[in-house]
């Protein structure tokens, strides 16, 4: 989590709104408008290694390759909603946060969406073609009432939810297929939640507003648009690739549907596409968010979420992480510590592949942003083995070989302490655990290894040792200490009983020899020694 220590700098590299500017430059934050850079990539290479953040619109394309360049980089801030130019796993693989502006041009896009379906209903471009052309053709351009029609909203997210409220207030009624969309807001909302064929069967009118993902692509394919309604028309202010646009004009030329509009296309600049010429298509050049208001709006959007990100550590509207407010995030900072120190200690004890990792919190813990904590743990667990994983692609990097990551929160703490994180590594030799805590001074704390107590802060360079509590150990540990002229700092010791299983956790202040180590492990009550780095 970034902090205000050093000066940031961050390149706009769209054209973007000068309020933009003002507002990092008043949290101290230097910004250089370089809207040029947006379409000269081999330029905006060679600049992007001296910045801590990039704001973009949808020119600037962030590739895996500038990535590569981009050393510094900590965060990308889209003004708008599509991040479809940034490769968002390879930002994530490098740590690198993703964040847009979902709400700042909502209503603008929702309103224009409204407007090409009016356009639709009643003809209104082609009328003002022909009226302007001097042709009074009154009866060629015969439209349709909107009112008691079947409004269909594929995507019911900001954008949808605000399309629906606009045609209930057309008295449309609306229709909605959204897997995420709950039926206590589908009621909210007052629209009737529905599977994606009964829409396409029932809607008068289609309206799209969901991503372009590989589940979306192409939604409405040419077998989607068989089973529409006679007379369907379909409006797209989402993303171009939702529709399958040759199929599209098969359809508008049988008759099938009886209108399109779209603002956004599979190639944009579209300056050639297969719909153009229809004389019942009505097209717009991704008009959806270009008001005054949203491009303000997006504007001081993105500068703020960028500047809390990079002075605080506060994450709003990121694609690729949990989010943590401005306000948590000092509280969330030692406890994000403790988590990958867990881990890390855990990930550093596992020589066998690693199943699953599961998180319990508990107490003040379980009130806390937990995923941006399991993060840090998967984190510290996976880097043993995975040098480049981060906070960011932790989760995706376990999912993506297999280990499950479980959570879990309690109200009560085990143990005489207000907040506890206790994490388990299953591994396919065995389960390792650990438990940790937070006090009131901000410094995290080992409470537990292996079921045993005992309170220990980690340090750079430790030593951990499982012993039988037997007496003689701590003598002759000290004595291979001072002889090799290793310092200890603090010694930490643990059992689970008298004369049983005992733990013993030190820090050193140089990282132990492998001889040192060796020479440990063939003391007669030492059962593993194992040096740990943090």
């Amino acid at each position: 989590m970034p902090t205000s220590t050093t000066p940031k700098k961050v390149l706009i590299s769209d054209t973007l709104s000068p309020a933009a500017v003002a507002i990092f430059r008043e949290h101290g934050i230097q910004a250089d408008l370089r809207p040029e850079l947006g379409k000269d990539k081999e330029a905006l290479a060679a600049a992007i290694g001296d910045y801590d953040g990039l704001a973009v619109r949808s020119t600037t394309r962030v590739t895996s390759a500038l990535l590569e360049r981009a050393g510094r980089l900590a965060v990308i801030g889209r003004a708008g909603i599509g991040v479809d130019t940034i490769d968002v796993p390879a930002a994530t693989a490098r740590g690198v946060i993703v964040m847009n502006t979902p709400h700042g041009n909502a209503v603008t896009t929702a309103e224009h969406a409204i407007a090409l379906m009016l356009s639709l209903a009643r003809q209104i471009p082609q009328a003002d073609a022909s009226t302007q052309a001097g042709r009074w053709e009154k009866n060629r351009f015969l439209g349709i009432e909107l009112t008691a029609k079947t409004l269909g909203v594929i995507g019911c997210g900001n954008i949808g939810a605000i399309v629906a409220d606009r045609g209930i207030g057309l008295r449309m009624r609306v229709i909605a297929y959204d897997p995420f969309l709950t039926p206590e807001r589908a009621v909210a909302l007052g629209v009737e939640k529905v599977e994606l064929d009964e829409l396409l069967r029932r809607a008068d009118v289609i309206t799209l507003h969901v991503p372009l993902t590989d589940k979306t692509r192409n939604i409405l394919s040419a077998e989607a648009l068989a089973r529409t309604k006679p007379g369907v028309r379909i409006v797209n202010c989402a993303r171009g690739g939702l529709v399958d646009e040759h199929a599209l004009r098969a359809a508008l030329e049988s008759g099938h549907v009886a209108g399109a509009a779209f603002d956004v296309f599979t190639e944009e600049p579209a300056r050639d596409n297969v719909l153009f010429g229809h004389p019942n298509m009505v097209c717009t050049p991704h008009l959806g968010a270009s008001t005054t208001e949203a491009q303000e709006n997006v504007a001081l959007q993105v500068a703020e979420q960028m500047s809390d990100y990079l002075l605080h550590g506060a994450i709003r509207n990121a694609v690729n992480f949990p989010s943590i407010s401005a306000e948590e995030a000092p509280r969330l900072r030692p406890y994000v510590s403790l988590a990958e120190q867990l881990g890390s200690f855990l990930g550093q004890l596992t020589e066998a592949p690693i199943r699953g990792i599961r998180l319990v919190y508990e107490g003040e813990a379980a009130e806390l942003n937990t995923r941006a904590l399991t993060a840090a743990a998967v984190t510290g667990a996976l880097r043993p083995f995975l040098e480049g994983v981060n906070m960011v692609s932790a989760i995706e990097v376990a999912r993506a070989r297999g280990i499950q990551v479980e959570t879990a929160t309690r109200t009560a703490v085990e143990g005489p302490y207000a907040s506890r994180l206790h994490l388990t590594v299953e591994a396919e030799d065995m389960p390792r655990d650990a438990a940790g805590t937070v006090f009131q001074d901000g410094r995290p704390r080992f409470v537990e290894i292996r079921g045993i107590a005992l309170e220990a802060a980690v340090a750079p360079h430790m030593l951990y040792i499982r012993n039988a509590d037997q007496p003689g150990f701590i003598g002759r540990f000290g004595t291979l200490m001072g002889e090799a002229g290793v310092n200890v700092a603090t010694f930490h010791l643990g059992r689970d009983r008298p004369g049983g299983d005992a733990i013993c956790f030190a820090a050193v202040d140089e990282p132990v020899s492998p001889d040192l180590l060796r020479a440990i492990e063939a003391i007669p009550q030492v059962k593993r020694a194992r040096a740990v780095r943090f």
